[in-house]
């Protein structure tokens, strides 16, 4: 005689299976139907963790644990994946990590070059520049998952940008003083170099003008590139001064608020707006060619280390490393409208659009993978 089951040994399972698939149907409906959120990820470089909140209400919606000392962050937008750099200060290297721009969840690590710095990502995804502290920028293919050459520069690798004709500016801290430009379509052959008055600090890109804004140490204010010439066009003072200039230059000026330098530069969505972070001022200038003209300046209620834009460049977004927190600034007005709080010595950050319903579905997804199989389990004969 055939052997007998019992309904609920085959009827359970099964339901299961159904369950479990109509669940990925409808998170798959949840993604198509998904509407962009603009979130802000803020790396904090003497902790352990980044801090992700969503700009238009002001709530940290994760607390991401990722290893010490993050510090530099990139993506794409068409990018699925946010690539963060670990110093690991004092140790013999560092680590790049792949994040989930949706889950949240760290699906990859890479072991990189000692004190990686800020990174940048070419415009395809493939190919993510890292800046290491034994003189070399290392290559890092995305998709393979590692490393394919090291880039020698000298000085003290620290700044990565891509240019808009797709090269990528490396700019190094340290006697190099250029920095120096890279093909990623061609082998990451060096070619060319843009010559600067001092060891350089955080660069920035207009796109449609082709023009590179550079910190240099020693300077309050920034010096200005034509990138297609390979010329080094201006240098800016900022009206509103930080103190007295001191030695070395690296350490920047001596004012009332104490020892300040400018780090943390960025060109405002549109082009028309360079934003430079000195001390406690962030300094707004025209990108317009020859004077660049100033045009406001905001005090901040701490020292300012690096800054961000909304992609519709609504708001800036202001790290203040001695105080642990962000200024969410209005860009049109460039009031200070709210303050963010952060971990321990926030630096580098970035906005990211991200489907918010696709992060609940694939949250929902995963939950509803364990639940099917620890059900799955109790209906497996031991």
């Amino acid at each position: 005689m055939p052997e007998r089951f019992p309904v609920s040994r085959i009827a359970t399972p099964i339901l299961c299976i159904v369950l479990a698939v109509t669940a990925i149907m409808l998170g798959s409906v949840a993604v198509q139907a998904g509407e962009l959120r603009d979130l802000l990820w803020q790396t904090n470089a003497d902790g352990d963790d980044i801090h992700i909140y969503d700009i238009e209400t002001g709530e940290r919606l994760r607390r991401l644990a990722v290893g010490a000392n993050p510090h530099g962050i990139a993506t794409t937008p068409q990018s699925d994946i946010v690539f963060v750099s670990l110093e690991r200060n004092g140790q013999s290297s560092g680590e790049l990590l792949w994040i989930d721009k949706a889950s949240f969840e760290i699906t990859a690590r890479l072991e990189v070059g000692p004190e990686p710095h800020a990174i940048a990502i070419t415009d395809d995804g493939r190919w993510v520049f890292v800046p290491c502290r034994d003189g070399h920028y290392w290559v890092v293919d995305t998709e393979r998952r590692e490393v394919v050459d090291r880039i020698r520069t000298g000085g003290r690798p620290h700044n990565t940008t891509v240019s808009p004709d797709g090269l990528v500016l490396l700019s190094p801290m340290g006697e190099p003083e250029r920095a120096t430009l890279v093909d990623p379509r061609d082998g990451h052959k060096v070619v060319g170099e843009i010559p600067f008055s001092a060891s350089l600090r955080p660069p920035a890109v207009a796109p449609s003008l082709g023009l590179l804004f550079q910190h240099v140490d020693g300077l309050n204010g920034f010096e200005v590139a034509d990138i297609s010439h390979r010329e080094n066009i201006a240098r800016i003072t900022h009206a509103t001064g930080l103190g007295v200039p001191i030695r070395p230059a690296s350490l920047g000026f001596l004012g009332f608020a104490g020892l300040s330098r400018c780090h943390g530069l960025a060109v405002r969505p549109g082009d028309e707006e360079v934003w430079s972070v000195c001390g406690a001022h962030a300094t707004i200038h025209s990108t317009a060619a020859p004077g660049f003209p100033e045009r406001a300046t905001i005090d901040l209620p701490g020292k300012g280390y690096w800054l961000t834009f909304s992609p519709d460049g609504r708001h800036a977004f202001i790290a203040l490393s001695d105080r642990s927190e962000v200024a969410m600034v209005d860009a049109t007005s460039k009031d200070i409208i709210r303050i963010l709080k952060a971990g321990q010595r926030p630096k580098r950050n970035l906005v990211i659009p991200t489907d918010l319903a696709a992060r609940q579905a694939r949250s929902a997804a995963s939950t509803d993978r364990r639940s099917f199989a620890s059900i799955m389990m109790k209906h497996i004969d031991p």
